[in-house]
């Protein structure tokens, strides 16, 4: 996908989370909690909260709401354990899709990850039948027009920091590191006030698939629509070049 389109695709994603914050700010509170129960509740301690939090922000959620997740992980003992649960499968014309989900009940789970494939035409599979065809990366999103810096400089700064590579797209700058090395590239950029668009760990395809039938492009936009409705849904990932 060029970066263009990942761009348009993140614009695309925050106005549908505009449009139904309560939704996107349930999962990342579900995201804090996890990041919470294993790390504790000082984010000075904890690089996978000091992560959430900065996905939280980039989301637009208050920091009020943000304390008030993390002491409510931290003082809740009857809080529910969410278990994380990922599901691979695919659609339509053989588009791969993954599903990460966080759940206190998987029976649910399964069975609405299952009736959301079965409902556009697509098959839940095994587990590592599509992530093959995925590099798990760390992915940050500049905006040109928010960015200020010279763009040699902010390469400089993102590899620098560890990151394995900086592409100068049409519409935004796009910086990929490992996993182990997200939060110390984050967390560089964020301290020089580089604005970040999105930042998080992604499943990027090494390939995408066009889908040229309109029967195919409902189906798939079907099975994506009722993944995005089930509140233990917390990233769906595929290799549909919309």
């Amino acid at each position: 996908m060029s970066g263009h389109s990942k761009f348009a695709n993140i614009k695309h994603k925050k106005e549908k989370n505009d449009a139904a914050k309560g939704k996107i700010f349930t999962r990342i509170g579900r995201e804090i909690a996890v990041a919470v129960k294993e790390g504790g509740a000082d984010p000075n301690n904890n690089s996978r909260l000091r992560d959430v939090i900065a996905k939280a922000k980039a989301n637009n959620m208050p920091n009020d709401t943000i304390d008030r997740s993390i002491k409510k992980a931290a003082g809740d003992a009857n809080a529910a354990n969410y278990e994380a649960i990922t599901y691979e499968g695919y659609g339509p014309s053989g588009t791969a899709i993954i599903v990460e989900t966080l759940t206190d009940n998987k029976n649910r789970t399964v069975g609405n990850v299952r009736n959301a494939f079965t409902k556009g035409g697509g098959s839940v599979g095994t587990s590592g039948c599509v992530s093959f065809m995925f590099d798990k990366k760390g992915q940050i999103i500049i905006d040109k027009e928010e960015c200020d810096r010279d763009v040699d400089d902010l390469m400089m700064l993102a590899l620098d920091a560890g990151a394995e590579d900086f592409t100068d797209d049409e519409d935004c700058y796009e910086v990929l590191t490992a996993p182990d090395d997200f939060s110390a590239v984050r967390e560089a950029l964020e301290a020089e006030g580089i604005p970040m668009v999105s930042a998080d760990v992604t499943m990027i395809p090494q390939t995408t698939v066009e889908l040229t039938s309109e029967e195919d492009i409902k189906k798939m936009n079907r099975i994506l629509d009722l993944l995005d409705e089930d509140d233990d849904v917390q990233e769906v990932y595929h290799n549909w070049d919309e």
